[in-house]
């Protein structure tokens, strides 16, 4: 009992701290063990960095470090191009663990060399070359190996989370590796010995990827990738034009720009390092300094730049950074850091290395560290966001896998021969002088390019927003790290300027999703100059979140006398923000003369806010219109009941009004119900829900109603005996309304319902919007009750395998016995159907329906696509039974595969039809018809308990299959039952059970 309370208690524990870090149960221990295996390896490939580049700068001295950049762009290139061949060749799993274990095993080999000293020295000299050189290597490996891990364990929703946690474990070996090196040094003795230390720290991380890899075996494919995206997505050959091209030049800049900066920070920081410390107190610099910038990144990353992104914006995050190094490279210009160590220097004693130019480099590298690692690396996914997605992966790949290492190769180059130059202009002057002009250039030149990068991330600015607009009308919408500032004022320019129609109806659908509280700061300005469908576009999305604000726009805009259509909605807003009307202003509008639409909005404002007397005057023109002889006068007359705020005399005319010839009459009297909350006519929007003609208005002022729908809806939904389409449109309505309450109903009636019924619930959840139908059934379930769902799919698919298996037609034949195989058949199609809408749940749509797409194909190349897709998205337990049962194989194979879920064991087909009957919860109608309608042909015995229950089946046909087979099988019982059925509400039924009374000479 002890035992079972900690466990408890510690359970709860768990639960809070994950929930405080924003991750869900099932992912707390995938996420711990990736952040070890980053932590691990980044720890020890820290020290490697601080030990090498120590050996480095001692044995060559920071002028050979472009050297480095230009050999390193060339390695690192061609380490992209074997990595991604091994993906092709090998199992992601061996890739990932063996890349892992040859990172830190050439570091052993390299320390052994280090003590040579042949040929006066000349391998140890190499030696520091590779080690220098390999470093770069590593860094490349790493972060190729722990992203491609962590895509391959978490989906698409869970890396959202998951991701920041992990790559904080950098951030955390940063503050590790730092402080500890000093100590290490002192442990080991040299800094040699370091790299020893650093090769066993990085196994560690390697082997806590292999257990990473062996306890989710199921997210690592056990068969190497393979590209199967469309060959215009694979080598990106659609041209770039228009806004997208103009996006795109200065997306690249950004990145090559970003890493040109890097590098020429670094090459000025360590040159400083090189001219005023020793090698071991290099390292040991090296390491505190990276304590620190560790401590402030782990504070910023967790504290400050996810708030400082939302706060000011993607791309004013992104010009920190550029702005930032301007100013301290300015500063370092200019001298001012001379003069304040100067004035500390009367008060303290300073070191004679600590120089302006010494500081201002530290502060540089400062800055550098702490925004690139926190806000660029936290902005940079969202760069790419506007990219259309079927070329977004491949210009990923061309930005940072080749734009970049290239950038670093072209930078050496440029600091080689900015180098020669400044020797070649000055020839006869001291080194020391030439290496302070050298360091002045340098720092002019990160000013420079900081200018320049400036640049690009404001010329990013706009274009992002455009692009995004430009998309608006793919369903590409609702994007929450838009810059919104850049965004209203891309928004405004597009309406003002010349354009079409369409596009600048997409932008204010933009608009309205991004913001809707503050459409009418853009959008009332601009109404006079708007088109009349613009103008009412507007209208609508401004009367979702009225102010009176931007009253003043509206009434210039009635001064002009609009069109009917946007005069009526104008008069709306007045109305809605003005707390005192003045009623006489809208007397005008309620002439005869005047347009049904204005006249019945002028109605509908006296009705809420006119004395006694304008209210009856009112009340009369409402009735005339809808006792009009004219659709359009009845149909404008009806919706302004809608915003009457007390119907009074005209309530008589609902009735009559829903038994109106006008079917747009008895659709806007439904919106009239749902707006007025006339309870004593709530059947009728549940009526509505019956014909075709009044379902969606029907539906749509159910939604209207929200929770004070629920109790119709649900006991629609409930009720067994309603068609199938009317219960469809209770669920659908039930997601649409999307309160919690609905929600939570329509989560706890996925893990009950089964077959059709679940299918339409899943349906309805795919579908609501921002995914937040996905996002409450992962909080509710989580992934491993989605898991259990897709396993009760297959539990049962294993069930429908063993009965194709055992009523093969060599084992039973006939019309009965085909009509059931087609049956079985088609159920296993629809549980398979569901395992692909449950998988939705857990990954990217658009993968699991090209997925499914492929797989319904009857071309062999189209099915394997599709497995390969499945293949590299999926990654639950039952994976490989899974993907297995879309193999041309036959029933019993799959069957077989299935063994781990369902045991088999053969039966006869008499016992195999009793089975499924026993599932009869599970089975579809016609499915449970046919094995009635087998039992009858084959003369089968079933037993009278589940056959007397299946007679009160609420499916018509599957009544008629019970009472034919009863008939059959026991004349008696069938005698007993017919004058119960003769009056069956189906009459399908009550025919046949009159039929067979005649037979039976029964009395009627």
């Amino acid at each position: 009992m002890k035992l079972q309370t900690r466990t408890r208690i510690q359970n709860e524990w768990v639960r809070r701290i994950l929930e405080l870090v924003n991750l869900r149960p099932e992912e707390g221990e995938r996420t711990f063990l990736m952040f070890a295996f980053y932590t691990a390896t980044s720890v020890g490939l820290l020290w490697f960095e601080y030990s090498a580049t120590a050996l480095f700068l001692d044995e060559y001295g920071a002028r050979w470090l472009p050297v480095i950049y230009i050999a390193s762009s060339l390695m690192v290139s061609g380490l992209g191009v074997l990595y991604s061949w091994l993906q092709e060749r090998v199992p992601m799993r061996r890739v990932l663990v063996t890349v892992a274990f040859l990172t830190c095993v050439p570091l052993l080999i390299l320390r052994l060399t280090l003590g040579f000293s042949y040929l006066n020295g000349l391998i140890a000299l190499g030696t520091v070359f590779l080690l220098r050189l390999w470093m770069d290597a590593v860094e490349v490996l790493n972060d190729l190996n722990s992203q491609v891990a962590a895509n391959q364990l978490f989906n698409i929703r869970e890396i959202k989370r998951t991701y920041p946690i992990v790559s904080s474990g950098l951030l955390v070996a940063d503050v590790i590796s730092g402080f500890s090196l000093p100590l290490l040094l002192l442990v080991v003795g040299t800094i040699q010995n370091v790299l020893v230390v650093a090769a066993l720290m990085m196994m560690v991380g390697a082997g806590t990827l292999f257990y990473l890899t062996q306890r989710y075996q199921q997210a690592f494919p056990n068969l190497p990738t393979r590209d199967w995206e469309d060959d215009d997505q694979k080598f990106v050959v659609r041209r770039t034009t228009g806004h997208l091209q103009r996006y795109i030049v200065p997306l690249f800049a950004f990145f090559i720009l970003g890493e040109a900066l890097y590098l020429l920070v670094e090459f000025q920081y360590l040159g400083q390092l090189e001219a005023n410390l020793e090698a071991s107190d290099i390292a040991g610099f090296l390491g505190l300094f990276s304590g620190i910038v560790g401590i402030f990144e782990l504070t910023s990353q967790w504290f400050i730049s996810s708030r400082a992104v939302e706060r000011l914006g993607v791309f004013v995050a992104a010009m920190m950074l550029p702005a930032s190094l301007a100013i301290m490279g300015l500063i370092t210009l200019s001298g001012l850091l001379d003069v304040v160590i100067k004035l500390f220097g009367a008060v303290i004693t300073i070191p004679g290395f600590v120089t302006g130019l010494f500081v201002g480099l530290i502060f540089l590298r400062f800055i550098d560290e702490l925004l690139r690692y926190t806000l660029i690396a936290g902005i940079e996914p969202f760069l790419f966001q506007p990219i259309p997605e079927g070329i977004r992966n491949a210009l990923q790949t061309r930005v940072q896998g080749i734009a970049e290492p290239i950038t670093t190769g072209v930078t050496g180059i440029s600091m080689l021969a900015g180098i020669w130059l400044l020797h070649h202009l000055f020839p006869g002057q001291p080194e020391s002088q030439i290496q302070q002009w050298q360091s002045g250039m340098f720092i002019l030149a990160i000013v420079f390019f900081s200018l320049i990068w400036l640049l690009s991330a404001w010329s990013m600015r706009s274009t992002y927003v455009t692009l995004l607009v430009d998309s608006a009308e793919q369903g590409r919408l609702g994007f929450s790290d838009v810059d919104l500032k850049a965004f209203k004022r891309t928004v405004i320019e597009t309406l003002e300027q010349p354009g079409t129609e369409a596009d600048k109806r997409s932008c204010i659908q933009l608009l309205s999703q991004i913001d809707p509280t503050n459409v009418g700061e853009v959008l009332a300005p601009l109404l006079p100059r708007l088109s009349i469908a613009l103008q009412c576009q507007s209208l609508e999305a401004m009367l979702e979140y009225p102010n009176p604000a931007y009253c003043r726009d509206v009434q210039v805009l009635i001064e002009q006398k609009p069109p009917p259509e946007v005069l009526a909605l104008a008069l709306r807003y007045v109305w809605l923000t003005q707390p005192e009307l003045d009623i006489d202003t809208i007397k005008p509008y309620l002439h005869g003369t005047v347009d049904p639409m204005v006249r019945a909005t002028a109605a509908a404002i006296i009705l809420r806010r006119g004395t006694p007397q304008e209210k009856a005057e009112a009340t009369e023109i409402l009735r005339r219109m809808v006792n009009s002889k004219r659709e359009r006068e009845r149909v404008m007359g009806t919706r302004a009941l809608g915003e009457a705020e007390y119907l009074q005399a005209l309530r008589v005319y609902i009735p009559h009004l829903l038994k109106d010839e006008s079917l747009r009459v008895r659709c806007a009297l439904l919106e009239v119900i749902a707006a007025t909350h006339l309870e004593e006519s709530y059947p009728s929007l549940v009526r509505g829900l019956y014909y075709k003609s009044t379902r969606e208005a029907a539906r749509m002022a159910l939604v209207r109603l929200g929770n004070e729908a629920i109790p119709l809806l649900l006991e629609l939904a409930e009720d067994i005996h309603k068609p199938d389409l009317v219960r469809v449109q209770a669920w659908t309505a039930l997601a649409e309304i999307g309160t919690p309450e609905t929600l939570n109903y329509l989560v706890q009636q996925l893990m009950t319902s089964w077959g059709i019924s679940r299918r339409n619930i899943l349906r309805s959840l795919l579908k609501i919007p921002n995914e937040e139908g996905i996002d409450v059934v992962l909080d509710q379930l989580g992934r491993s009750g989605i898991e259990t769902l897709i396993e009760q799919e297959l539990l049962f698919l294993g069930q429908i395998y063993a009965a194709l298996v055992d009523l093969k037609p060599e084992l039973i034949s006939g019309q009965e016995a085909d009509l059931l195989r087609r049956a079985l058949n088609d159920q296993q199609k629809d549980l398979l159907e569901n395992c692909f809408l449950l998988m939705k749940f857990l990954y990217p749509v658009g993968a699991i329906q090209a997925a499914s797409f492929n797989l319904e194909s009857e071309s062999r190349s189209n099915i394997a696509m599709g497995l390969e897709i499945l293949d590299n998205t999926i990654d639950i337990p039952q994976k490989q039974a899974f993907l297995t049962l879309f193999d041309r194989r036959s029933f019993g194979e799959k069957l077989e595969c299935l063994q781990e879920l369902v045991s088999y064991q053969p039966m006869n087909p008499s016992d195999r039809v009793r089975r499924l009957i026993e599932f009869r919860h599970f089975l579809s109608d016609w499915t449970l018809a046919c094995c009635f309608h087998l039992a009858r042909g084959a003369y089968m015995s079933l037993t009278p308990a589940a056959t007397l229950v299946c007679l009160r089946h609420p499916t018509g046909f599957v009544r008629e299959a019970v009472l034919t087979y009863l008939k059959a099988a026991s004349p008696r019982s069938c005698i007993e039952l017919l004058p119960m059925l003769k009056h069956d509400s189906d009459r399908l039924v009550a025919a046949v059970a009159q039929q067979m009374s005649n037979e039976f000479g029964l009395v009627s």
